[in-house]
């Protein structure tokens, strides 16, 4: 192992060269397996989305020659193209996995690289799972000497740090040495980006798209013999000091303790039960909660309050959200419609859904708010409270102080992890896939090649020909990348 003195890129890559199979422990390769499951459903889904449509018809996009598939089409094209369109996909519906630690999600920078990767070159299923392992390792290591300083700031972790998971990943993955392995997280240094700002929007999820191509063409410049200075991270105008500012970050917390055990057993690993931004799960938990204990409707309600913890609030604050993205990212939305539906589902956050009239008329009576006694700088950061006052006088609350997602102590039984999956991917591929392709995931280690899988992600093409009078006067086949 190297010496302290030698650059972090440098000590970085030395431990994911060195990771194996044996560093894999049952609880990991099952937490991997959850993590690839959940990642692929919900890629699937979001496919049909907006932003990955308008990728995909995107001149210069998706069209570079390749073996790798693009999920739910019938398309082929390069690991590169697929890991830019795949991954932007990936987050599309905000309902991938997330990490208290890292502040983002673990799961959507590793994925759509990965699979592109090990697709072209025929890679097995163990390689993909042992990259995915250690790529999150780099990934909420490195999050764990910038945060919460880095998040604060702005800076939207998924892709700042998910930039170093991919290129970490597929130069595992690939068999890279520590050499080229540091010089693909220091190439990965100069194209980490993504700002908070856009949280709402169509760019949020293509920072994953984009950080997830950036991690993947680092690994393979590197494979190349391209160059790049490994003592980027801890120098003056460096990714460190640049990113964080100088004293704002501990470069020894890296390090700490390394893969012991390994970030993807850590309990603030978590599955998004809801597929809204994770931040407002916690209240949505406590609204569904008073709602049943204490027996409340719509009608009830005179007044609600939402309290989380204020880390929680700043993206989430959305008092009237009017798109599909907006209301994903609005508590109260999230917090109205759990009072008003139940745990809240795909087709909540699609078409006018927010718009509705019972809607509009809670959320004129609902609030959002830092919570008084969750301090900023508590140890226990994803927490809520749901105040009621009902019409009658009562006011009622529920509370909790730490709850990320489905995980660690409260875990998806192998059930609901199903029938999340199967709705996400019957967006994406035929009906008569999907539970072969969940079986096939379930045993991703076994498999000796990825095609064998990534064959299952495909839509087939359109049965009907091109009209021939329309190829004639375009000169292009009636074709689209997503049929419904």
């Amino acid at each position: 192992m190297a010496e302290t003195g030698e650059p972090i890129a440098l000590r970085l890559a030395e431990r994911v060269a060195a990771f194996s199979r044996r560093d894999l422990t049952p609880r990991a390769l099952k937490a991997a397996r959850t993590g690839i499951i959940d990642t692929v459903g919900v890629t699937l889904a979001g496919v049909p989305e907006d932003c990955t449509q308008i990728l995909l018809r995107t001149p210069g996009v998706a069209t570079a020659p390749g073996g790798a598939t693009l999920f739910g089409t019938h398309r082929r094209c390069s690991a590169l193209d697929a890991a830019l369109v795949n991954g932007t996909a990936s987050h599309a519906l905000d309902y991938d996995d997330f990490s208290s630690d890292l502040g983002g999600h673990q799961s959507v920078p590793l994925v759509s690289p990965l699979f592109a990767l090990a697709e072209e070159r025929g890679l097995s299923g163990m390689k993909v799972m042992l990259a995915y392992v250690v790529g999150m390792e780099v990934m909420i290591r490195l999050a764990r000497a910038v945060n919460f300083v880095h998040y604060d700031k702005g800076w939207h972790p998924t892709a700042t740090m998910g930039v170093f998971a991919a290129a970490a990943g597929c130069s595992h993955l690939i068999g890279l040495d520590a050499k080229r392995t540091a010089t693909a997280l220091a190439l990965a240094a100069s194209m980490a980006s993504g700002l908070k700002a856009n949280f709402g929007s169509m760019t949020k999820p293509f920072h994953v798209g984009h950080c997830a191509r950036n991690g993947l063409l680092a690994a393979l410049l590197a494979e190349q013999g391209f160059e790049a200075r490994h003592g980027v991270m801890e120098h003056r105008q460096g990714f460190l000091d640049v990113y964080n500012g100088p004293g704002q970050h501990d470069a020894s917390r890296i390090f700490e303790g390394w893969a012991a055990p390994l970030e993807v057993e850590a309990p603030g690993i978590a599955l998004k039960q809801f597929p809204c931004c994770g931040s407002t799960h916690p209240a949505i938990a406590m609204m569904l909660k008073l709602a049943k204990e204490e027996a409340i409707t719509a009608a009830d309600v005179a007044r609600i309050e939402v309290l989380p913890h204020a880390r929680r609030l700043p993206h989430t604050d959305n008092p009237r959200p009017v798109t599909p993205l907006q209301a994903k990212f609005s508590v109260q939305y999230a917090v109205v419609r759990a009072l008003l539906s139940g745990a809240p589902k795909l087709a909540h956050f699609e078409g006018e859904a927010a718009l509705e009239p019972e809607v509009q008329r809670l959320l004129a009576l609902t609030s959002a708010a830092p919570h008084p006694s969750m301090p900023l700088d508590a140890a226990e950061q994803w927490g809520a409270e749901v105040i009621v006052t009902t019409k009658d006088g009562r006011r009622l609350s529920r509370r909790v102080d730490q709850m990320v997602g489905r995980g660690g102590d409260n875990p998806m039984s192998s059930k609901e992890l199903w029938t999340k999956f199967a709705d996400c991917a019957e967006r994406g591929i035929p009906r008569e896939n999907v539970a072969p392709l969940f079986d096939r995931l379930e045993c991703l280690e076994e498999a000796a090649d990825m095609r064998d899988v990534t064959r299952l992600l495909e839509r087939p093409a359109p049965t009907e020909a091109p009209r021939f009078a329309e190829v004639e006067r375009t000169g292009v086949p009636l074709e689209t990348s997503w049929v419904p």
